[in-house]
């Protein structure tokens, strides 16, 4: 089984960037997409951004697309969250999860595998 682990997050000020790392071990990573999430305190966990098995295909939720760029490296088992023009609203904490499928896509039933998560904080 594929395990992740999520790294890159921080606290910084609105209108700043961080990137995150999704690092994975296992040989079938490259053969799933990947997805971003996050979980606001005391709410469910809601769809970041999501990209193909191949890095080919990308989907974004309407609140950062524009803002957020996902992109990944097989050959490193890495996939990257760009995260640029941060909100206070994009504080939470995130996670990357593998997907039964090789398109993207953002229900949380699709992903069975996920991280531990990475704080990120934005001050206003």
């Amino acid at each position: 089984q594929v395990q992740l682990v999520e790294s890159g997050g921080g606290l910084v000020q609105a209108g700043d960037s961080l990137r995150l790392s999704c690092g994975a071990s296992g040989r079938t990573f490259s053969l799933s997409a990947v997805g971003w999430f996050r979980q606001p305190p005391g709410k469910e966990r809601e769809f970041v951004a999501a990209v193909s098995s191949s890095g080919g295909q990308t989907s974004y939720a309407a609140s950062v697309k524009g803002r957020f760029t996902i992109s990944r490296d097989n050959a490193k088992n890495t996939v990257y969250l760009q995260m640029n023009s941060l909100r206070p609203v994009d504080k939470d904490v995130y996670y990357c999860a593998t997907a039964n499928r090789r398109e993207p896509g953002g229900s949380t039933g699709w992903y069975g595998n996920w991280g531990q998560g990475t704080q990120v904080t934005v001050s206003s």
